[in-house]
């Protein structure tokens, strides 16, 4: 990072504090494609739209680094498996000097609507084991952002777990492929504007998706 800061002037790549992107998944073929890992998804069709190659290994994560304008970004998968996410996003967020208000989590959520998704400054795990895991390495402190993307809730009787480790079906699929592309534009302004701005506007608009998609069938 330091050689790529050097390049495009330190003075203004100091002035524009870094980003730390963490998408959350579980690695192997196998998970390719599941609800449980969209935010391994929304990390490679971001680092795919801005042209950061996903090419290195770094604290046990599928790690990748670049600028979007004059904003440095680090983008992480960790490869610790879900529950132990936070394993790869503590020592990523301590070895860059992060606050953790720069520092925005992706993750499934089956509290919203499959393709629904939502900009948070900060909360709670929701019951979701890789957010206990960056919580508790991040020493207890929740005030980090994250990136909600909707995967729907499990239909009748079904296990959460099987359903989260299912893949979508081609009516969820077209959907998810739609949010990632609004998440990518969510990313963009949110480097250019800040958060607090882009997650007014963009859940503003989310709302309304919310409320068209929430009684649809996938």
């Amino acid at each position: 990072m330091f050689n790529k800061l050097s390049k495009r002037g330190f003075c203004t790549a100091i002035s524009s504090r870094p980003w730390l992107f963490v998408g959350l998944g579980n690695p192997g073929e196998k998970f390719r494609g599941t609800r449980h890992n969209v935010g391994f998804e929304m990390i490679d069709v971001f680092a795919e739209s801005v042209g950061i190659p996903m090419n290195r290994i770094h604290c046990k994560a599928v790690f990748g680094e670049g600028f979007v304008g004059d904003i440095p970004v680090f983008l992480a998968k960790p490869q610790t498996y879900m529950n132990l996410s936070g394993e790869s996003a503590g020592p990523l967020a301590a070895y860059y000097k992060l606050p953790l208000n720069r520092v925005l989590v992706f993750h499934d959520d089956m509290n919203l609507p499959c393709g629904v998704l939502r900009l948070r400054h900060n909360g709670g795990n929701d019951s979701h084991n890789g957010l206990k895991s960056v919580i508790y390495h991040f020493r207890g402190n929740r005030e980090f952002a994250r990136l909600r993307i909707g995967i729907g809730r499990p239909p009748g009787q079904m296990d959460p777990k099987a359903f989260l480790l299912q893949k979508f079906n081609n009516t969820a699929q077209e959907r998810i492929d739609t949010a990632l592309q609004e998440g990518v534009g969510a990313l963009k302004l949110l480097l250019s504007l800040g958060l607090s701005e882009t997650a007014r506007r963009f859940n503003h608009e989310q709302k309304y998706k919310h409320i068209r998609l929430q009684t649809m069938p996938t």
